[in-house]
C-alpha cells in the first residue's frame, strides 16, 4: 500500500498535521479500514522524505484521537473503535468551515456575504452533480 500523500512547503500548517490530515481523509473515505495496517513510521517518514519525528508525531495525535492502535514491535492499524466515516467527514467540514471564515475575516468579509458565496458554490455543485446523471 504506497502512500501517494502530498505535502506542500508552502502550506502553513506543519507537516504532522498535514500527514494527520491525509491519514483522516482515507480512513473518512473508506480507502483505509479498521485493523488495516498502515506504513511505518520509518517507511512513511522515507517516502515524505521528512524527518521520522514528524511522522512519529502524527501517527502519537491520531492515536490520542482514536483513530489509529500502535503495537510496539508489530507497527499501527487503524484502530477497530476509530471514529466513523461519518464523523470524521463532519469534523473535516467543520475545519473547512472555521477555515474559510478566518479567510472571510482577513478579506473584512461580512458574514452574509460568506454564506451567500457558500449557497452558491453549493448550486454549483448540485448543478454539477445532476449534471453527470
Amino acid at each position: 500500500m504506497p502512500p501517494t500523500f502530498t505535502l506542500s512547503q508552502t502550506d502553513k500548517r506543519p507537516m504532522y498535521l498535514q500527514i494527520m490530515e491525509q491519514i483522516k481523509q482515507r480512513v473518512a473515505a473508506g480507502d483505509w479500514v479498521k485493523g488495516q495496517a498502515i506504513p511505518s513510521i520509518r517507511q512513511l517518514a522515507v517516502d515524505l522524505q521528512v524527518s521520522v519525528i514528524t511522522v512519529k508525531r502524527a501517527y502519537y495525535e491520531l492515536e490520542r484521537a482514536g483513530i489509529i492502535v500502535t503495537h510496539h514491535g508489530k507497527g499501527s492499524c487503524i484502530a477497530a473503535s476509530a471514529r466513523s466515516q461519518a464523523r470524521l467527514r463532519e469534523q473535516e467540514l467543520q475545519e473547512h468551515l472555521e477555515q474559510a471564515a478566518r479567510i472571510a475575516a482577513q478579506l473584512d468579509m461580512p458574514a452574509e456575504e460568506l454564506e451567500d458565496r457558500l449557497h452558491a458554490a453549493g448550486d454549483r455543485w448540485a448543478k454539477n452533480e445532476e449534471e453527470l446523471i
